[in-house]
């Protein structure tokens, strides 16, 4: 990955394409936002150990592991579309059991199972498709639209969360999943407006470039290791942020607009993507952004709600940069006919992070309480970052 490219500001986009896909995504965090908050308040509605939340967010990101692959090879084949239908029906089936059966561990560990492999469907093929949006001086662009939409839907999540949580400590769970089940209904019928590829369009693309290949690629590991730490620090927050505000008295309401405003501010920052890259250099800003969010999630440490929200802008500014850049790092690394592929490793890549991170910050939060586990993110963020710059000076 060159980071003095510099990329076109404007470029060609099919909006055909992208229109619906951009519905599509706000509409899938939205869903999925919406839900795993209100599995972290079920857990303390039900009285469980703290160590119950890291194992249900282990449980979203199983599955996928095991499948990643599978799906990439499938997507890569044309069935970038279809692979979006089969997420979303997945994904409704999900929340209409977690609003029917939530009544213990096991059903919420086995639905959560089912959800997982729904959004490793959803956000495959949804990366999959912005690359057919864009040629190569418009996908920049196309990517920052499609991270905006992100942040969008992780923005009206929690925001829905906080409003109806109002000021509890413990968000009402009921009427969260019933939220779920509406969004994931909306959710699977926008789905079945997106566009499939073009006969013939990835004729010959039968997914045939080997794992190993795509790994010895330059830039690949580098890029694969930076959304690892990356997406793990964002899923953490949102899992743990909940229960720091259980521990710290700190109503629902309020744990729904940090997270809301982590959210806005990655959205502001990703408006003005194209524009910092095109300024900065890749590298430069991956190195910026990513130690920004190191620091930030230090400050949440803080025991005054008003540092926190400075903190959750800040966070928000920088995995929501350094999010997007592990995005279109990979379709600069990756080969044409294996992006699907490469795309899909990624994804792997955050799972199997999801399944033994948690369950190690489960750990750290019996032992220390949630600060251990903000205090571990950021050392986590500022290594990779520091290893991305050792990397790059070695080559």
């Amino acid at each position: 990955m060159d980071d003095e490219t510099r990329p076109a500001l404007r470029g060609d986009i099919d909006w055909t394409v992208l229109a619906p896909l951009l519905a599509q995504v706000v509409l899938t965090h939205v869903t999925v936002g919406v839900v795993r908050v209100t599995l972290s308040y079920r857990t303390v509605e039900l009285g469980l150990p703290v160590i119950w939340p890291g194992i249900i967010a282990a449980s979203f990101a199983i599955l996928p592991v095991f499948f990643a692959v599978q799906i990439g090879r499938y997507i890569d084949r044309g069935h970038d579309a279809q692979a979006a239908w089969i997420g979303s029906a997945l994904v409704l089936v999900s929340c209409c059991a977690l609003w029917a059966w939530p009544n213990s561990p096991t059903q919420l560990l086995a639905f959560t199972l089912v959800l997982g492999m729904g959004h490793m469907f959803l956000m495959a093929s949804q990366q999959t498709l912005v690359i057919r949006c864009g040629n190569e001086s418009g996908r920049d662009a196309a990517f920052g639209h499609f991270m905006i939409a992100v942040s969008i839907g992780q923005g009206v999540g929690p925001f829905i969360v906080g409003w109806i949580g109002g000021g509890a400590t413990v968000a009402p769970t009921a009427p969260l999943f019933v939220v779920g089940v509406v969004a994931a209904a909306l959710c699977m019928a926008n789905a079945l407006a997106l566009r499939p590829a073009p006969r013939g369009l990835h004729d010959g693309a039968s997914g045939a470039v080997p794992i190993s290949a795509l790994l010895r690629r330059p830039g690949m590991l580098a890029v694969l290791a930076a959304s690892v730490v990356t997406v793990t620090s964002g899923e953490l927050l949102v899992i743990y942020l909940p229960l720091l505000g259980v521990e710290r008295q700190i109503d629902a309401g309020h744990i729904g607009m940090l997270l809301m405003t982590r959210s806005l501010s990655a959205l502001v920052a990703r408006i003005f993507y194209t524009r910092l890259i095109y300024g900065m250099g890749r590298l430069p800003l991956t190195l910026t952004s990513t130690f920004l969010a190191s620091g930030a999630f230090v400050l949440m440490v803080t025991p005054s709600l008003a540092v926190m929200y400075g903190a959750a802008v800040l966070i928000g500014i920088g995995l929501g940069i350094a999010g997007t850049l592990t995005l279109s790092g990979i379709v600069e690394v990756a080969p044409p006919e294996a992006r699907a592929t490469a795309m899909t490793m990624r994804i792997t890549g955050n799972r199997l992070s999801l399944v033994f991170v948690p369950f190690l910050a489960g750990l750290v939060a019996a032992a220390t309480g949630v600060v251990g586990i903000l205090l571990l993110i950021a050392a986590s963020l500022s290594a990779v970052a520091a290893g991305m710059g050792l990397s790059k000076r070695k080559a």
